[in-house]
């Protein structure tokens, strides 16, 4: 959301609280709420004027200041005026939290609506949500103190944590935001950066491995190769070091798809570092989504028939060598083989077998 827009949205709602303040204290509660009320109605006509339309946080906002100052009027008790903040600071609290703990992202929808020309790529959106996360239990618990803050006998708690209170909360969570985020921003530098694809395998941005394999489940591409020779599938036994599906036996070659590589580039290659070999044509297969505890992958399925020889790399895989099918269902589902493995055996053995010479 731009923040300039936002701005000119927020101070609206402020201004008719930091003028009971002030006028509270030189006149009185009555004239505090007179004026605060008579403020926000301005508000709304001199919006509707220039813009041709009110803002709905607007209207909200000034919707419950007439609600509540008009109750604390009648029944000559300010304690419903003095709610009003932390009522409005519960219902964005809870919108917030609705948002990042949902599956329906209304304040990202909301960000849109203000952002039509600006792409937000899948990444800043997953930084953002990050973000709101923490933001949500900031905000809920200076909505408890707001809340409780009405009831304190000395106002001066009530009006600071009402007028600069929440602007203060603000600044130092932005202050730790810009802080955690140039140390990342130095730390990931160094890192290898992954495209982040759509369902069609269209590339809609970029992120950090260490990102994509931290349940951010940001879609990214794989390669996936197959090789069969004389009816028996190879398989690759990864490494004791690798930070997912270690010591297990899995695809003959598996690999990401680098930033600014293309799909044929990155078989290439992941079958030349893993198992030795540079001259070969493979055949697609097919591609589909794959969702694991912890990443999400757009995989690109190949096949290739040869019989090596191959030449592995140690860091890559530990052992390599040829199963018949009937060796590899006897050890299905018994943690053997990773469980990417298993699908795609159980998607393709048939077709898998019947190519093979």
């Amino acid at each position: 959301m731009n923040k300039l827009h936002l701005l000119k949205s927020l101070i609206p709602g402020f201004l008719p609280i930091i003028v009971f303040i002030v006028v509270d204290e030189l006149m009185g509660t009555l004239y505090g709420l007179v004026t605060a009320i008579t403020i926000g109605l301005a508000e709304l006509v001199i919006t509707y004027i220039k813009d041709k339309r009110i803002e709905r946080f607007i209207l909200f906002d000034v919707g419950l200041i007439l609600a509540l100052g008009g109750v604390s009027i009648a029944l000559d008790n300010e304690i419903f005026f003095k709610l009003k903040p932390g009522i409005i600071s519960f219902i964005m609290t809870a919108l917030i939290g609705f948002s990042v703990y949902s599956k329906h992202n209304v304040l990202m929808q909301m960000t849109q609506r203000y952002m039509k020309n600006i792409q937000i790529n899948p990444y800043q959106t997953w930084l953002m949500q990050q973000s709101m996360r923490r933001i949500f239990w900031i905000l809920l618990l200076f909505s408890i103190a707001t809340i409780v803050s009405s009831f304190v006998e000395n106002k001066a708690v009530w009006s600071f944590l009402n007028s600069v209170g929440l602007f203060i909360v603000m600044a130092l969570f932005l202050l730790y935001e810009w802080i955690n985020n140039k140390m990342k921003s130095q730390k990931q530098e160094q890192e290898e950066w992954l495209p982040i694809v759509n369902e069609q395998g269209l590339i809609t941005g970029k992120a950090p491995r260490s990102v994509v394999h931290a349940k951010s489940f940001l879609q990214h591409p794989v390669v996936h190769l197959h090789v069969i020779y004389n009816n028996k599938i190879l398989l690759q036994k990864r490494p004791a070091n690798k930070l997912i599906q270690a010591n297990k036996w899995d695809t003959a070659v598996g690999g990401h798809v680098a930033s600014g590589e293309s799909i044929e580039l990155a078989l290439y290659r992941e079958t030349k570092e893993e198992i030795g070999i540079s001259e070969f044509k493979a055949t697609p297969i097919d591609q589909y989504t794959w969702k694991s505890e912890v990443e999400k992958e757009l995989v690109f399925v190949f096949k290739l028939i040869h019989k090596g020889p191959f030449k592995i790399d140690n860091n890559e895989v530990t052992e390599l060598r040829f199963w018949s099918p009937k060796e590899i269902e006897e050890q299905l589902g018994k943690g053997i083989f990773t469980p990417n493995f298993e699908i795609e055996y159980k998607k393709y053995a048939q077709l898998l077998v019947k190519t093979s010479a």
